[in-house]
């Protein structure tokens, strides 16, 4: 067996070479992106008005602006018009959010710092506040100038970076190609979801899982299953390493005699890379690519908790094509006794404390066939191989899957 370090590095290290495609924004939400964006002209491109009110002068020789002036408003300013210049300097012009800074003028009063009236046909604003020079102005270019970067490659988009790529005009985007994934779940115990099982059979979950875990990354994924039959198994395998980039099984792996996964995929070319981890849950775990530079596969442990343990630890990172995180930690809440010599995938309720630490809370399951207790689970704690003691108030790597 090998350590979970090495396991990750190897499947790490066959990462496949990065294909693009340049599709519409629209369609580029939870995609990577594969090309720097910059900004095509300052943010904001003008000074712009932050607050409904008046826009007034502060000009050089003249005393500034104070509370009780009572200054007459030329004009209306609104967002999208072309900026109004200011004729008089004791005058004032109306401006609206959003709007471009008339010329002429230095600060914005809002409404509820004034008094608007009607008289003559004029409109009048007597200021509350005495202002000051540049109040309720966003100036040009303080947020970013033309020329710089806003979104670099390897950028997960979302919302928010869609906002960013329409202003500065980006209709389309080139961004990675998802791989095509299908998920196998192998098993003649296996029965479809809305099949009644038989007391000795039970219905697929593990399937439907790793499907809603790729959508959740932002991965389409196909279904399908497989019994335990070695023909069956080599013959539609055959035909799915020929039409998909990246192959998850769940079962078969292990060393029970229907275990045929790993003896089939060397039949049809798959290169295996590692087998079996010195890790709890999920020992059995088996990762290897076809020959030539065909697909790669991964053959997750049938227990629903190594599925999931394998799948959030190795697949997902390998899966994962935008820029790395940095390593998350959590901090045991209770101490924890485990005296094999492996790495231990502990799984936990998390909070955060007053501190904004997060605080970690084994959940005592019934073992890796307890996928109900994945329910109050929000990750897993990654104890190290080694010691059998794991006290209360330490820290250590934490692989959250929750959203």
């Amino acid at each position: 067996m090998i350590q979970v370090s090495e396991a990750l590095s190897i499947v790490l290290s066959h990462r496949p070479v990065i294909v693009t495609e340049e599709i519409p924004l629209i369609q580029a939400i939870g995609r990577v992106l594969a090309e720097p964006v910059l900004a095509d002209r300052d943010f904001p491109p003008f000074d712009r008005v932050t607050m409904d009110g008046i826009a007034l002068a502060f000009t050089e020789g003249l005393p500034a602006p104070i509370a009780g002036e009572v200054l007459l408003i030329e004009s209306t300013q609104y967002a999208g018009e072309k900026p109004h210049q200011l004729t008089l300097a004791a005058n004032a012009i109306e401006v609206m959010t959003g709007a471009v800074l008339p010329i002429g003028t230095h600060a914005v009063l809002r409404y509820e710092d004034l008094d608007v009236t009607e008289r003559d046909g004029q409109r009048w604003a007597a200021l509350r506040i005495s202002p000051e020079s540049g109040q309720n102005i966003h100036r040009r270019g303080e947020d970013r100038r033309a020329g710089n970067l806003l979104l670099p490659v390897g950028t997960r988009l979302s919302p928010a970076e869609i906002a960013v790529a329409a202003s500065v005009g980006r209709a389309t985007l080139r961004v990675q190609t998802n791989p095509r994934v299908a998920v196998i779940s192998t098993g003649d115990e296996l029965v479809a979801v809305q099949e009644t099982p038989q007391p000795y059979q039970i219905r697929r979950s593990n399937g439907p899982m790793l499907v809603a875990a790729l959508a959740q990354a932002g991965l389409n994924a196909e279904e399908f299953h497989l019994t335990d039959n070695r023909a069956e198994l080599k013959n539609h395998l055959h035909d799915l390493l020929g039409k998909y980039d990246v192959l998850l099984l769940s079962g078969g792996v292990s060393a029970g005699k229907k275990d045929f996964v790993p003896d089939v995929l060397a039949e049809l070319g798959v290169e295996k890379h590692l087998h079996q981890i010195a890790q709890r849950p999920g020992k059995p775990f088996w990762f290897g690519t076809k020959s030539g530079g065909g697909a790669a596969v991964f053959a997750l442990p049938g227990n629903p908790v190594s599925t999931f343990l394998c799948y959030q630890k190795y697949v997902v990172p390998f899966l994962k094509t935008g820029k790395n995180q940095p390593e998350r930690r959590a901090i045991l809440t209770e101490t924890v006794t485990f005296k094999p010599n492996l790495t231990y995938f502990v799984p936990v309720a998390t909070q955060l404390d007053e501190q904004g630490r997060l605080l970690a809370r084994p959940l005592r399951g019934s073992g890796s066939g307890d996928f109900a207790n994945l329910l109050d689970c929000d990750g897993f704690l990654e104890l190290p191989a080694g010691p059998d003691e794991f006290v209360a108030g330490e820290a250590f790597g934490y692989l959250g899957f929750r959203v």
